[in-house]
């Protein structure tokens, strides 16, 4: 097989196979690809619905393997991988803190605001804390509702303003975008944790 046709299949295979490649990515890494979404159900690329809901399937089961992960293995987990996800055993211990106080209210809050800070240690505190593994999916469903709308509304919006760019003023309007949502997903998380929870 040459290299020329390489390209033809892989294009046929993603755009085949497009919502399961979307699935398994969303399971991995959320918040960008939701944002990415938007802005390719603009171009056509995905149909809204079948997106959303892929999406949301998606990031529900990633919040279940997090957990899994908590109520087997958290102490080893984040002694041997802490440090690759951010996560270390202080981080956790103020997770599993806030957790006891409120676990509702935290679970909510720790969807809808991306994690403030420390998503994947409070998955994994409500995983060690051994809670109802139905009423953690039924609130990290409840707060991805609001979460997924609102970064795909935020992806088409941007996508709407970059196909009304021309030339290569679409290339510093891409890379600014990008720039823009990190400095914002990372400032707003910030004032979260330091504002709003009180950590």
């Amino acid at each position: 097989m040459s290299f020329d046709s390489l390209i033809p299949n892989f294009l046929f295979l993603v755009t085949s196979y497009k919502y399961l490649l979307l699935f398994m990515s969303i399971v991995i890494e959320g918040p960008i690809l939701m944002v990415a979404s938007g802005f390719l159900i603009l171009l056509g690329f995905f149909e809204p619905i079948p997106t959303f809901l892929v999406i949301i399937s998606g990031d529900l089961l990633g919040d279940i393997i997090w957990y899994y992960i908590g109520y087997f293995f958290a102490p080893p987990f984040i002694r041997k991988y802490g440090k690759f996800f951010k996560i270390t055993p202080e981080i956790f211990e103020k997770a599993k803190i806030l957790f006891h106080k409120n676990q509702n209210k935290i679970l909510l809050i720790s969807k809808v605001t991306i994690g403030f800070g420390m998503s994947l240690a409070t998955l994994m505190a409500a995983g060690a804390s051994h809670i109802s593994l139905k009423r953690y999916a039924l609130l990290n469903f409840l707060g991805e509702l609001f979460l997924v709308s609102v970064l795909l509304t935020i992806g088409y919006f941007f996508g709407q303003m970059y196909v009304s760019i021309s030339g290569m003023m679409k290339i510093y309007f891409l890379i600014g975008t990008i720039i823009a949502i990190i400095i914002f997903i990372f400032y707003f998380s910030k004032y979260i944790k330091n504002t709003v929870i009180k950590i």
